[in-house]
């Protein structure tokens, strides 16, 4: 796996699958690191080069003082592209992943070709929610807010029947490096991307949780109606819909990116 320099941050990137075919890059949520694509991976390298990155703050990416924000990230993902001389990816984000994926569409139209934006918001009109939990983490960790976060992340009855993966999950959020996660709650904190999003050209999939309470299904049916014919697929899941459908998230991705 490559570390990639993306002005002195050291990310960490993984690129497997198909040589010379279409290329997919997958993004990450908030306290995951590129594990989270797992159910994903078999399917899509395939038919396709995946690449993969830990979000710098998270994962065994750099740790650099904040504050960060989405510019920062979309910089992060180019500086990425570059290094790897790859001039066009398809870009498939959950929740954060997708917040970079409507920067990238707006602002580096030219490196995506399809874009699809999963379990994810463009604004957050009150920031009260990620001011407590800069609070909560900075003086009590990541565990004090894992139990809160994973119950968000997956619905009961997946956690009920899926111990072992829901504890993974739980495991990978609470290694994430306290300041990293905390100047990605900053940048979310100031979240507004509504402008960009009539701008976006790419055919973008939108796809929603049904029980997702982090990113609601409103927050979903308003960016399929601000950007230019976006489609919209719901998934009987909460937050992390890829972890929780694994088989309908990949068969709507797969099925996207293959239709002409």
């Amino acid at each position: 796996m490559p570390m990639i320099d993306a002005d002195g941050c050291l990310l960490n990137v993984s690129v497997e699958g198909r040589d010379g075919g279409p290329t997919v890059m997958l993004s990450n949520s908030l306290g995951a690191t590129m594990q989270m694509w797992e159910p994903q991976m078999s399917a899509l390298t395939k038919l396709y080069r995946v690449v993969r990155y830990d979000r710098r703050g998270h994962g065994k990416s750099g740790v650099p003082p904040g504050p960060y924000s989405m510019e920062r990230f979309g910089k992060d993902v180019l500086a990425i592209l570059d290094d790897l001389n790859i001039e066009k990816v398809h870009w498939c984000g959950l929740s954060m992943g997708g917040m970079v994926g409507q920067w990238l569409g707006a602002n580096a139209p030219e490196r995506i070709g399809k874009l699809i934006l999963a379990n994810t918001s463009c604004y957050y009109p009150d920031p009260t929610n990620w001011h407590n939990r800069i609070k909560a983490v900075s003086e009590n960790g990541l565990a004090s807010i894992a139990d809160t976060v994973i119950a968000a992340w997956l619905t009961s009855d997946f956690r009920e029947r899926e111990p072992q993966i829901a504890a993974k999950l739980k495991a990978m959020l609470i290694a994430t490096p306290q300041q990293g996660y905390i100047a990605c709650c900053e940048a979310l904190s100031r979240l507004d991307q509504r402008d960009l999003l009539p701008r976006i050209k790419a055919p973008t999939l939108v796809i929603a949780g049904r029980h997702d309470t982090s990113t609601p299904v409103e927050a979903s049916v308003f960016i399929r109606s601000q950007i230019p014919n976006a489609s919209m697929t719901l998934l009987d899941a909460a937050h992390i819909s890829n972890i929780e459908q694994p088989h309908n998230f990949t068969e709507a991705v797969v099925g996207f990116l293959t239709q002409r």
